[in-house]
């Protein structure tokens, strides 16, 4: 198999270049103006912090089951794309919350799939998306998401710092994802900026680079990070031992997608990670 070019860009660097011309577009078909307008009359987003971030409340893992029909990695991962039964598994199975894929073009997603899953489940929800623009924490905002993920890799640390000031104003919390050490070094002295109970700190097992994942990577980051209550363990998590390796070492939020998707019944999925992981004593 011959190497790429050395000139070639990234998956990670096609996806945010196609990101940047569907939000110049975005914006000529809804104004900012449009947006800020539709969030006035809405009321406060769900608490996604307080769902995850359970402080002295039991040992339990506290998972973000994830929605989301395909990937670069796998291809499609699922074909009977049910949202509204799949949103009813994961709560009654025991999801703290739900993550939503809203990229079309490489997950299949859509930003409309939000507010089906508020309709459909009392539970908080995540835009897992590529931002890269303010526009795009106002259009979650409107969407009806009540939290938003922040990439790292893909933002300059006063973009990240600009996008957490608005996601906070807004009352979303932040999923401030890293993969790097670098950009751990880089964005860990902000999480919790401008306020504690908005910013999670999320350790992506998956090298956006290479799309290879190893669960061992959220465990050696951890010796740089001060707070695991706010730590989210991302891909890889496929098992009630994974669970267990996380909580041994106090990592008790983890969001699981891929897995649960390639289920027959992906509440039943995550009902047996659950139910299969006793509390850490």
């Amino acid at each position: 198999m011959c190497s790429p070019l050395p000139n070639t860009p990234t998956i990670l660097e096609q996806i945010v270049a196609r990101k940047r011309v569907e939000v110049a577009k975005a914006k000529e078909a809804t104004p900012l103006t449009m947006l800020q307008q539709r969030v006035e009359g809405m009321p406060r987003p769900r608490n996604f912090f307080a769902a995850v971030v359970k402080r002295n409340r039991g040992r339990w893992s506290r998972l973000i089951a994830e929605i989301k029909r395909k990937s670069p990695s796998a291809g499609e991962i699922r074909a009977d794309f049910d949202i509204e039964l799949i949103a009813r598994q994961y709560e009654d199975a025991g999801a703290a919350a739900i993550s939503c894929l809203t990229d079309e073009h490489h997950f299949g997603g859509h930003l409309g799939y939000i507010q089906t899953i508020r309709k459909t489940v009392d539970l908080p929800v995540l835009r897992k998306d590529f931002i890269v623009d303010e526009y795009q924490v106002w259009e979650s905002r409107a969407a009806g998401a009540d939290a938003v993920l922040l990439i790292a890799e893909v933002l300059t640390e006063g973009e990240l710092l600009d996008l957490m000031i608005l996601s906070h104003r807004l009352n979303l919390t932040t999923l401030v994802e890293v993969h790097d050490v670098d950009n751990l070094l880089k964005v860990k002295q902000h999480i919790g900026f401008p306020h504690p109970g908005y910013a999670l700190l999320g350790i992506n097992n998956r090298n956006l680079k290479t799309m290879q994942t190893d669960l061992n990577h959220t465990f050696r980051l951890l010796d740089m990070v001060e707070d695991t209550n706010i730590v989210v363990s991302e891909s890889g998590i496929t098992s009630a031992e994974d669970l267990a390796k996380l909580r041994r070492q106090e990592v008790y939020i983890a969001l699981v997608g891929e897995h649960l998707m390639k289920q027959d019944d992906p509440g039943e999925a995550l009902r047996e990670l659950l139910d299969r992981t006793p509390p850490q004593r």
